[in-house]
């Protein structure tokens, strides 16, 4: 559920109706509620004859646990993403940095934002940003009700693997969140296949890099206030073949430490590190992600940094302060 005022949800829905040709840039690393969100629209917007393609700069392909959301067939790959068209819609993107190599189909563009992160800059000619949402498919969502469009089987299951991955299997809500997941359950998707998929289906291989890369975890109970923080490494040597998505897993892991309010992991990449945060409660670490170049929601955040990371883990520790 959302709080979008209807003159926000009008203009959003002005300025999509004008175009004929879209182009939909989803964020760089994905997750479900990126990509959810622009195959929901794209679904949407080819139904009533817009031309529509979805991108994002990297990985060079979709995550296999994506795989098989309904409008696929849109995703583009980038060297083949138009540089012309009437609009350009960005969706769970909160800075054109998170656009990657897309970034520069903004210039010049009329384009449109939709986005559920507080750190959201503002970066397009239109917003539809509300950061009460749970998800950008819960945006996308109310997008759909102020239009008037049903929302199907194929729309309800790319909708709801956002909204299952950005509230963490419902373990993060608000009010409405369990009431817009019944109506979309409602249409007949496999909610369970469709969780299983997106957040408990991964390849062995990940057995073994999770043993070491929580080899690597530490514990520093002073940080944050005292509140504790717990983080891990994961170095390039450690993933192998695996995907994106088996690393980004890895926080999800490392938060349940009791000790800890905030977790982090750092993951290294030939730019340096991503690092990804979490919290429990009483810390908002979108803030802190802010402070050191990057975004995000209150209690899941990330930014970038180069160096080493026992420099990277010392501005993270100095940050929480």
């Amino acid at each position: 559920m959302t709080d979008l005022a209807a003159a926000d949800l009008r203009a959003a829905l002005d300025v999509l109706d004008a175009a004929s040709t879209v182009t939909v840039l989803c964020h760089v690393q994905p997750d479900a509620d990126t990509i959810g969100s622009g195959l929901a629209l794209a679904i949407a917007l080819d139904r009533r004859g817009a031309s529509v393609q979805v991108a994002f700069a990297a990985p060079s392909r979709l995550p296999d646990s994506m795989v098989g959301l309904p409008g696929t067939e849109f995703v583009t790959a980038p060297d083949e993403v138009r540089t012309e068209v009437d609009l350009v819609v960005t969706v769970d993107a909160g800075s054109r940095e998170r656009l990657g190599s897309l970034g520069d189909r903004l210039d010049g563009a009329v384009s449109l934002v939709i986005d559920h992160h507080r750190s959201n800059t503002f970066y397009g000619t239109h917003h539809l940003v509300d950061a009460s949402a749970e998800s950008t498919t819960a945006v996308v969502a109310a997008l759909f009700d102020a239009a008037g469009i049903v929302v199907d089987r194929d729309l309800a299951h790319c909708l709801f693997a956002g909204l299952v991955t950005d509230t963490g299997s419902f373990r993060w809500v608000r009010p409405g969140s369990h009431l817009l997941a019944e109506r979309l359950l409602a249409t007949g998707i496999d909610g369970a296949a469709i969780t299983r998929s997106l957040l408990d289906t991964h390849p062995f291989g990940w057995l073994p890099m999770l043993g070491r890369v929580l080899g690597s975890a530490r514990l520093l109970p002073d940080a944050a206030g005292a509140r504790g923080l717990v983080y891990a490494v994961v170095r390039l040597d450690d993933v192998g073949g695996l995907r994106s998505e088996e690393i980004e897993s890895v926080v999800d892991i490392v938060r349940t430490t009791a000790e800890a309010e905030v977790a982090a992991v750092f993951k290294e990449n030939d730019r340096g590190w991503s690092v990804s945060l979490r919290s429990k409660s009483a810390v908002d670490v979108s803030t802190t992600a802010t402070t050191l170049g990057g975004g995000g929601h209150r209690f899941s955040a990330g930014y970038t940094v180069t160096g080493e990371v026992d420099e990277a883990v010392a501005a993270l520790v100095a940050a929480l302060e």
